[in-house]
């Protein structure tokens, strides 16, 4: 039973990876974009919150879908804690992107040290308290 579960949460945590992957593509892919009319904080903020759109469509229908509430008040109260975690992580990666620039790194391994802090902090908040069992 115990390595049953393990490989449970394993999965869990590779899908989360891939939900990530995809949602860091969109994020970044933004993000490089809006360098080029905007600070890098600012295309960092605008570029996660897209990547937090495009995560929640992912985890709530792939990643987490055995625990995603269907309707109602659960529902509402999943999207709203899925959209604080996703806030905290925007916090770390805008401070993150901010420092970095205030401190002349370059904005892409700022952004690249963000990601690596911003993922497991959401994926310890969203396992264990958003998609709760």
């Amino acid at each position: 039973m115990k390595h049953g579960l393990l490989d449970f949460h394993r999965w869990t945590y590779m899908r989360y990876l891939g939900a990530s992957v995809v949602a860091l593509g969109a994020d970044t892919g933004l993000f490089l974009l809006l360098l080029r009319w905007l600070t890098a904080t600012s295309a960092a903020a605008l570029g996660y919150i897209f990547g937090i759109l495009i995560h929640w469509l992912i985890s709530s229908r792939v990643v987490f879908a055995g625990q995603t509430a269907t309707v109602g008040r659960l529902r509402h109260k999943q999207k709203m804690l899925f959209l604080a975690s996703a806030l905290a992580g925007l916090a770390l990666t805008v401070g993150i992107v901010g420092v970095g620039e205030l401190a002349g790194f370059d904005p892409r391994l700022a952004k690249g040290i963000a990601i690596l802090v911003s993922f497991q902090a959401t994926y310890l908040l969203r396992k264990r308290i958003v998609f709760r069992p």
